[in-house]
């Protein structure tokens, strides 16, 4: 030390010392705050546990395609005879006995499917006939009807699916896988939401929300209309260059303030304005589904310039196979309560069926063609069943099925998933009978399909180690489902 330096040293107040003290201790910290938002591989397996990340595992990204307002699967999957037999009757008290119902009054009837039911494919899966092109994929998929939930309203039941809390503030399905196995783009986000039908899912954006997680693992809304992601251009007058200067000045005062107080939320906001400026380029190459072949864009039904479930299947394609993680499709209107023509079994849901029906199966086909398909874990399904009885809330014509958590149909495909039936339910359709599946089996089965152990994927966050299947063991694996 020089003999000015050892001057300052002794005229430095205590309160200087302190101050300066716990910069130095806060640059230090930078390195560990970092590394917490944004685990290594190495740090990642920490975090999970020994042997978390399994070798040889299928499924490098997840496409969920959610039907919001829960579809009727008596009307598409689970056909029952029985029940088209004791159409109109009146329906058993032991199936309402202790029962709650979110609309049903009094003594309801029992009603059997106004469409017909065929079987289809080696797996000889019966489908509705308002699904003629998903009949078409029925050997690449293992059809679930032994789901069930314990939420019987929608947004609870959506957020309970998606965040494994029945309220808003936990962490996203695709928030969890993102933090698990990390992004396989830098210049993309690893989660991304894409919306059909009008309006937000039910529970809305809290079901993309990353909760207690680093921000960065946040789901990203992109529009198939206008601008990909809303506020990701650059406003009038300032160029690339300029964006850029910018930025670096933000990360250093970032950096200073994250030294100074050290929340990790502001390392994230480095990070996020970083992948925001890369994005700029290659999102709205990436989202221009001009691009495709006329061939492709009919095979899916896809109109470029249009907002639709059939542009937004291409687009999820178009997004896993830049090597987005997880891609959420939403799609709103499957509430079949029979108040109307605009909600009924036989105006209303054929509606949803033609909307949807060929570009589902169209986004199996073209990622099979692909090579991609053992590659990508493709799930369909909504929130909640419905049930076998007639819902006729206020004396109503129209036919239509109240709220059931006790029993509705899924599907998946590709991921290393076996095709074929899972599950039972009741000659009713009411309850499920054999190899019953709840929603942490559900989250629990696909964390594993990407290689992450449900059971050691955890987070501490307020004194918990918070994990997407909830604090107790109850979800399993189903190993019947893997080939």
């Amino acid at each position: 030390m020089t003999e000015l330096e050892l001057l300052q040293a002794r005229a430095m107040s205590r309160r200087t010392f302190f101050g300066k003290a716990g910069l130095g201790l806060g640059a230090l910290a930078m390195g560990a705050l970092e590394a917490d938002a944004y685990p290594s591989p190495t740090r990642r397996a920490s975090l999970l546990g020994e042997g978390s990340a399994k070798p040889g595992v299928r499924a490098k990204a997840v496409i969920y395609l959610h039907m919001s307002g829960a579809p009727p699967s008596l009307d598409l999957f689970d056909y029952k005879p029985k029940l088209n037999e004791l159409n109109l009757q009146d329906c058993p008290d032991s199936y309402l006995k202790g029962e709650r119902f979110a609309f049903i009054k009094g003594k309801p009837k029992l009603l059997g499917s106004p469409h017909k039911f065929k079987q289809h494919g080696q797996t000889g899966a019966w489908m509705c006939d308002l699904l003629p092109h998903t009949a078409s994929i029925a050997d690449e998929l293992a059809v679930i009807h032994s789901m069930s939930t314990e939420q019987f309203n929608h947004a609870p039941a959506e957020l309970f699916l998606y965040t494994g809390n029945a309220f808003p503030g936990g962490a996203a399905l695709g928030s969890w896988m993102t933090y698990g196995i990390g992004t396989a783009n830098k210049d993309l986000p690893g989660f991304v939401v894409l919306l059909s039908g009008g309006t937000d899912p039910t529970g809305g954006k809290s079901l993309w929300s990353s909760g207690f997680l680093p921000s960065i693992h946040q789901g990203v809304q992109c529009r198939s209309v206008g601008d990909p992601i809303l506020y990701l251009s650059d406003p009038p007058g300032m160029d690339r260059q300029t964006r850029r200067r910018s930025l670096d000045a933000l990360e250093k005062l970032n950096r200073q303030e994250a030294s100074a107080l050290g929340d990790p939320e502001t390392v994230t906001r480095i990070s996020q304005y970083e992948l925001a400026y890369r994005m700029q380029l290659s999102v709205p190459d990436l989202m221009d589904i001009k691009k495709e072949s006329q061939a492709t864009l009919d095979l899916y039904g896809a109109k470029p310039g249009e907002s639709s479930f059939a542009n937004n299947c291409l687009l999820a394609r178009r997004l896993v196979e830049k090597g987005v993680r997880f891609v959420q499709l939403y799609d709103w209107g499957w509430d079949i309560h029979g108040t109307g023509a605009g909600d009924d079994l036989v105006t209303a849901l054929p509606g949803k069926c033609r909307d949807t029906d060929k570009a589902c199966a169209a986004l199996i086909k073209d990622l099979k063609q692909r090579g991609m398909l053992d590659d990508v874990l493709v799930v369909w399904g909504g929130e909640f069943g419905r049930t076998p009885m007639n819902e006729a809330r206020g004396g109503s014509k129209f036919l239509g099925r109240d709220h059931n958590p006790n029993a509705f149909t899924i599907w998946m495909a590709g991921g290393g998933t076996k095709p074929g039936s899972y599950g039972q339910t009741d000659e009713l359709g009411y309850k499920v009978v054999e190899n019953k599946m709840t929603i942490r089996d559900l989250q629990a089965t696909i964390l594993d399909r990407v290689g992450l152990d449900p059971f050691k994927l955890h987070f501490d966050y307020q004194g918990l180690g918070n994990r997407l299947i909830g604090p107790t063991d109850e979800g399993r694996v189903i190993r019947e489902l893997k080939k």
